[in-house]
């Protein structure tokens, strides 16, 4: 007789479900589960700052429990998912509210290692809980734990047999397509995400066509206990090729309804993609206005036969304040203030005040350094896709290559190209007197900045994957003195985590620049290049390499600079960063490496929702005479 096929997957589901029904429930557990309790207290390595230091002070009835988890027969990668997906476990340092509140948790607990399960494709597994020796499957709905806390609780495991994918059909719309090519292959991974995955896959597939409604129609998932296979068939119904219609804006207060609606980009009659729907709301939440974007499409065609679009929005705050700071025990303490507006006229036009002294501990008084700055932008001038933006900056500054005062004032506009690549092109003009080791000089600098920029970092912030490339070209006329000159520069930083939760991450930079068309006297000082400190070389003093006259650098015409980090997670919120920089700066117009100068060293990392908090210890390995030792820098944000 043929081997018996049923449905009934694991011990506490009901005959006859369908495993897509039971794939939902194990993501709706998930996502359940997934919740955080705002936070009444503040840590920083360790160290409370302020709120209660006390678990339970806000619990009713508080009763502590401990939970051993086994699982005799599981792979160890099976054993440390069950263990990463307990709750139990996860909070087992924070009481809960009383019998009830154990019982509950334990029940939910058993729904979220059962959905584990499934998604490592272990389809005949079975969980117990047991409280106090009692089974969970025992406990009358009242029962009481007593006795001495805390409470024990065990989690028991038999994992049994894993699948793998057996028979795959495709039906419907989707009957040309090979299940292969979407990851459903007989003999594959059979986990609900794998299969999840698929269906997604295949929809998107249809949808990338030009088809809306793509969806699908009927599911069959079988597990076939004797040979440990899923059998998967689905049914797709791909629906008509269909353009865009009416936008649809919901929940703008502030910010102009019309506005947002252009701002997707998405033309009415314009054939339907889900990458250009996947921009669009990128696109409103580059806008910086919006704490939350969803576009949609709706679940019918209109009597046009497009597809209505439906995007629905949560507005920010307009405006915004802060503070924040920079330390090095070789240049001193830099901080900064700022004040800015997100939506100043209706359309998300930004307007951004800021100021920085820096120098603080390490320069005397009259020697401290200077900026302030007014930015503003307005998106949307030219297409979604592009934005104006005008900038005004004083400088006062007195780094150890010169003393200078600044100007500087430009218009521009940068323009998307795709999700990840932009260019920008602007008009500038820089006034500054200069003291260096050339004499004094004034400059009115005419230029054109041009930029590129390649960006697909899964994080701005705190990268684990990807890649950034910047190429950058500005021609310069100095009208005051009558010399030409062109700078170049290129940048480009990689990204790759070593390991599925990327706890250990590995991190490069190299850059280059050349200033080309005069010689090194007749380019102002704070145009030339310099390397060293703590965003350059560390280990070395800020613009500390490179040739010098008398001590004093001269900068140059030329760079080099590269770096290398291993950035190890050592908890959630911990890491620690081993790493390498080396630059060289030079008097040519080409970069020379016969003077390189490496620094190497150790930084910590705190996490924070705003970015790394960073404290670096490095020293120079090839130092000179008026070296500085070893250099510690703090601030926030990755190096690179």
């Amino acid at each position: 007789m043929p081997a018996a096929r049923t449905r009934s997957i694991v011990k506490g589901v009901a005959h006859g479900r369908s495993l897509s029904r039971i794939l939902l429930l194990a993501l709706a557990c998930t996502g359940a589960l997934a919740g955080v309790r705002e936070a009444a207290a503040f840590e920083i390595f360790g160290i409370k700052l302020w709120g209660s230091s006390e678990e339970g002070n806000d619990i009713v009835d508080p009763l502590r429990y401990s939970v051993t988890i086994e699982a005799p027969d599981a792979e160890p990668e099976l054993k440390k998912a069950l263990e990463n997906a307990s709750t139990l476990k996860a909070d087992e340092d924070k009481p809960v509210s009383g019998s009830l509140g154990l019982l509950a948790k334990a029940r939910a607990e058993r729904q979220q290692l059962v959905s584990t399960l499934y998604e490592n494709a272990y389809y005949e597994g079975v969980v117990d809980i047991a409280i106090q020796g009692r089974s969970l499957d025992d406990l009358p709905p009242d029962a009481e734990f007593k006795g001495p806390q805390p409470i024990p609780v065990t989690v028991t495991v038999n994992a049994a047999r894993k699948f793998t994918l057996g028979n795959i059909r495709l039906k419907g719309d989707a009957a040309g397509l090979m299940g292969a090519d979407y990851g459903l292959i007989a003999g594959g991974d059979a986990g609900s995400g794998a299969v999840l995955k698929a269906e997604a896959a295949i929809v998107r597939a249809l949808k990338e066509e030009g088809r809306p409604l793509a969806k699908v129609t009927d599911r069959e998932i079988v597990a076939d206990h004797a040979s440990s296979t899923l059998d998967v068939t689905l049914t797709v119904a791909a629906g008509p090729v269909a353009g865009y219609g009416e936008t649809d804006v919901q929940g703008t207060k502030d910010v102009d309804r019309d506005f947002t609606a252009y701002m997707t980009g998405l033309k009415r009659g314009q054939t339907y993609s889900p990458k250009e729907v996947d921009a669009a709301r990128e696109r409103l939440l580059g806008l910086e206005v919006f704490n939350s974007v969803t576009v949609r499409e709706a679940d019918k065609l209109d009597a046009q036969g497009n597809i209505p679009i439906d995007v629905n929005v949560t507005e920010r705050k307009p405006r915004y304040f802060g503070v924040g700071g920079t330390y090095s025990n070789i240049d001193g303490l830099g901080v900064e203030g700022y004040w800015g507006h997100r939506n100043l006229f209706g359309r998300a036009e930004k307007l951004r005040i800021d100021g920085a002294i820096s120098g603080i501990g390490a320069n005397s008084i009259s020697a401290l350094n200077y900026n302030a700055g007014i930015m503003f932008e307005k998106p949307g001038v030219l297409g979604p896709s592009s934005k104006f933006f005008s900038n005004l900056k004083a400088v006062y500054e007195h780094p150890d290559a010169y003393d200078s005062f600044s100007v500087k004032g430009d218009v521009g506009l940068s323009y998307e190209l795709s999700r990840y690549q932009t260019v920008s092109a602007a008009f500038a003009l820089d006034y500054s007197k200069i003291t260096d080791v050339f004499g004094k000089h004034d400059y009115l600098i005419a230029s054109v900045p041009l930029q590129y920029v390649f960006d697909n970092r899964d994080n701005r912030l705190n990268p684990t994957k990807g890649f950034r490339f910047l190429a950058f070209a500005e021609p310069s006329y100095d009208i005051l003195n009558g010399n030409t000159f062109v700078k170049f520069k290129g940048e480009g930083s990689a990204y790759q985590a070593l390991d599925d939760a990327s706890k250990f991450v590995l991190a490069g930079r190299v850059a280059a620049g050349s200033i080309v068309g005069t010689s090194l006297g007749n380019v102002p000082a704070d145009r030339r290049f310099y390397v060293g400190g703590g965003g350059s070389v560390r280990g070395y003093g800020y613009q500390g390499i490179g040739p010098k006259v008398n001590g004093t650098p001269t900068g140059g015409l030329a760079y080099f600079e590269t770096s290398a980090e291993m950035r190890i997670a050592m908890t959630d919120t911990i890491g620690i960063v081993p790493f390498v920089d080396a630059g060289s700066v030079s008097t040519s117009s080409m970069p020379t490496f016969s003077n390189m100068k490496v620094g190497a060293g150790v930084g910590l990392r705190y996490l924070t929702p705003f970015g790394p908090l960073r404290v670096d210890a490095a020293v120079p390995l090839n130092r000179d005479p008026g070296d500085p030792r070893f250099g510690i820098y703090a601030g926030i944000g990755q190096a690179f």
